[in-house]
């Protein structure tokens, strides 16, 4: 399943889309408003979910909202595509010797194709496109083996980054935390959907120029090793949003920073496409 959250009329509720129409999954008994706790009950919801048949509206007539926007949790991890750790190196920053994760304050997640801001107080905002890992259930040390069990889905993210303020702060949280840098989407599609996950075609484009391109098959640490790593130290929660890492292309190597007016497209095969124009800060307050 697609599972969204979606706008219509001013009211925003939980969805599942069915090719080019949203399903509003409201009626459903059970169903919360939350889709944080709609992750937490699919196992029990699943059936009545896929049987659900409407009320429908037409993609086109309403708002896709952030999938995820109350998760509990929205880490990140640095350099975990060759490629990317190659172009890190050559830039003078040491390839990590084990998982490096960061954390993304949850303020900075946005609609798959709200505006993203870029703040005055930053001239070296870059794009990443990353795939998301959506957290199933409840778990605490789950080994690689073990990890497919715990995953409820997956949707695109979009890792924007502050590169100035990354220096401010060596934990990278603040140059990766501003509002609205953390476009995430379109939709949840569930892990049965998405046979191998490491085996997905990425593709970001800034004005129609494709800039980052690769498989998540790059991946140093793949999703699984990375939610073992994770759970050693603390208990993912259902909804818990895990952004696995960039591929190479990103802007900073060649000062190609993002400017208000500029549109980046995402796409990972099998989750869709969400899609940001840059907005000047003052022109968005």
């Amino acid at each position: 399943m697609k599972i969204v959250r979606f706008t219509e009329q001013g009211h925003t509720r939980i969805g599942k889309v069915v090719n080019d129409q949203v399903i509003d999954l409201s009626p459903v008994p059970g169903v919360s408003a939350s889709m944080r706790q709609v992750i937490t009950d699919l196992p029990q919801l699943r059936m009545a979910l896929e049987e659900a048949s409407g009320p429908a509206f037409s993609l086109s007539n309403v708002q896709l909202e952030a999938p995820v926007p109350d998760a509990q949790k929205f880490l990140g991890i640095g350099m975990n595509y060759r490629k990317h750790a190659d172009e890190a190196r050559l830039a003078g920053i040491p390839i990590p010797e084990s998982q490096m994760w960061f954390n993304k304050q949850v303020s900075c997640i946005n609609g798959p194709f709200s505006p993203v801001v870029k703040p005055d107080a930053s001239d070296k905002m870059d794009y990443e496109i990353e795939l998301g890992v959506v957290i199933g259930k409840r778990c605490r040390h789950v080994k690689a083996s073990d990890a497919a069990a715990v995953i409820a889905g997956y949707l695109i993210v979009n890792d924007v980054s502050a590169r100035d303020w990354l220096h401010k702060s060596p934990t990278f949280t603040l140059g990766k935390s501003f509002d609205t840098h953390g476009p995430t989407g379109p939709w949840l599609t569930t892990a049965d959907e998405i046979p191998d996950p490491l085996n997905l075609d990425m593709k970001l484009y800034v004005n129609g120029e494709l800039r980052q391109h690769s498989g998540s098959g790059d991946m140093i640490y793949d999703i699984y090793a990375q939610i073992e790593y994770l759970s050693t130290v603390m208990t993912l929660e259902p909804g818990d949003i895990l952004a696995t890492g960039t591929p190479s292309g990103i802007g900073a190597p060649t000062g190609r920073f993002l400017q208000p007016g500029d549109v980046m497209r995402l796409e990972i095969e099998g989750l869709g496409h969400i899609e940001n124009r840059v907005v000047a800060e003052a022109a968005h307050s």
